[in-house]
């Protein structure tokens, strides 16, 4: 019974090995994620709500129906850097998911901020901060 049980702990633990790649000590991991849709669901939506409404307390900022995404460079900067309570994504999230991620917010949740955000955007403007 007692090697059924070591099996089962090794592979409880492989199976949880990606989840504890961006514990603390790790390095967080490039995650695959394929459109900003999907980066959204999985990583932001988590603080900022389905629907992009912000905490109801104020403390995470709504970005639906909010003015500073019209320039893409606040954004990316934002998920890039981080900001007061957000952490800064520039190591688990490629310049294309981060391009994507904040196109998507940017035309989506009541935003209509159409001009396209590529990935050249994204290495502008992580260049321009590393500088910083």
């Amino acid at each position: 019974m007692r090697p059924a049980i070591l099996r089962l702990a090794a592979l409880t633990a492989l199976a949880a090995a990606p989840a504890l790649a961006d514990s603390p000590g790790g390095r967080p991991v490039k995650m695959a994620l394929p459109d900003g849709e999907q980066v959204y669901n999985q990583i932001c939506a988590a603080c900022h709500l389905d629907k992009a409404q912000g905490s109801p307390d104020g403390t995470v900022p709504a970005l639906a129906h909010n003015a500073k995404l019209a320039s893409a460079d606040y954004p990316i900067t934002v998920v890039m850097k981080g900001q007061g309570g957000m952490p800064w994504f520039s190591e688990m999230l490629t310049p294309a998911q981060v391009a994507s991620v904040v196109g998507y917010v940017r035309t989506h949740f009541d935003n209509q901020y159409a001009d396209p955000v590529s990935e050249a955007d994204v290495k502008r403007i992580a260049a321009k901060t590393s500088e910083e």
